[in-house]
């Protein structure tokens, strides 16, 4: 795996940073969760008048060969029907692209279909779903590898366009079994809670779900985010990093990219401090994962749709974090004495 240069944010300018805050023409602390995110995004970006330029999301498409052991409600094939449907503008993440003035970039990254030449989609297809890894590794090294460049060189992209804050949704079915299986597996919670309902399991799908989930754990050998992965989901890894090292705002998903976070903070633990997590979903174990890496979602709609349709949701309040910086005035200026 090709290495990332990534630091913890340098914390020289927090002292400035909190006082301007703290001189807005506001009580102190007065703006909560707003104030944080303002702090967060101005030590990313070493400023006191950050920006959330050309905003981009990534929506990264691929199958999944545990798929076939029956662990999804929905069929694979929901997998490119829902990839053309994106093209189309008929997704809830148009939607929500359109309503935010994001970029969206609708990448096939191990989609099993031909999307070839269907306008709309970029073409970075390593595999036609991944392998089934109830019986062996979802993926080779060097497919890992592929998979991670491939990220990287779609972040690369959205810099040059000018991207200061990156959003990644997925769309790749039976892609919350490799989720719960690296949640486990980084966290060290038993897999039965990690486990949950999907797109829609009922109870004893879930059971039969966790019965396939806990023989792969069992037989398995060698490194888990190969081993487990899913195409769509290393892209994410290696865009949350390119990005990380390239000092932008993150803005991480529900729980398959919480997942993704997970495994990312895990090969560079300073990788969270460019991260915000934008909701806590319904699917069963999110929370719990949020809680074991210490992150506190700034949503809870009941969302569990996936594509990245949280963290858009939650744009305008980071966005609202941002203007309080840049168009709230100060004590001084607006000629109101500073009463604390």
């Amino acid at each position: 795996m090709k290495s990332f240069n990534i630091q913890s944010v340098d914390q020289t300018i927090k002292p400035a940073i909190q006082a301007k805050i703290d001189n807005l023409n506001k009580p102190k602390g007065s703006l909560g969760r707003l104030e944080d995110l303002a702090l967060q995004i101005c030590l990313i970006q070493q400023t006191l008048e950050p920006s959330l330029a050309h905003p981009c999301h990534l929506l990264l498409g691929g199958d999944h060969g545990i798929e076939c052991e029956g662990v999804s409600v929905s069929p694979r094939c929901v997998t490119w029907q829902q990839m053309i449907n994106f093209t189309h503008g008929g997704g809830g993440v148009n939607m929500f692209c359109r309503q935010h003035g994001f970029k969206l970039r609708i990448v096939d990254v191990g989609v099993d279909y031909d999307l070839t030449g269907i306008d709309g989609i970029i073409d970075r297809k390593i595999a036609r779903g991944t392998k089934n890894f109830l019986y062996e590794a979802a993926m080779s090294e060097e497919e890992f590898d592929r998979a991670i460049q491939i990220g990287c060189d779609l972040v690369d992209e959205c810099i040059a366009e000018g991207c200061r804050v990156l959003s990644i949704g997925e769309m790749g079915i039976a892609n919350t079994s490799p989720s719960s299986i690296w949640m486990h597996l980084f966290t060290g919670i038993p897999l039965a809670d990690c486990i949950g309902a999907g797109a829609g399991l009922d109870t004893p799908g879930i059971r039969h779900k966790y019965k396939v989930l806990s023989e792969a754990v069992r037989r398995f050998r060698g490194e888990p985010l190969s081993y487990f992965g899913g195409y769509e989901m290393v892209a994410a890894i290696g865009a949350m990093l390119k990005a990380a090292e390239k000092h932008l705002v993150i803005l991480v998903d529900g729980f398959i990219m919480t997942a993704c976070a997970l495994a990312a903070i895990q090969l560079y633990p300073a990788a969270k401090d460019y991260m915000i997590f934008t909701h806590c979903g319904d699917e069963s174990g999110h929370k719990r994962m949020l809680d074991a890496m210490g992150a506190n979602a700034l949503l809870h709609l009941g969302l569990r749709l996936g594509e990245g349709t949280g963290a858009l949701c939650a744009f305008p309040i980071v966005d609202s974090a941002v203007r309080m910086m840049n168009e709230m005035n100060n004590f001084e200026n607006a000629n109101i004495t500073k009463y604390f």
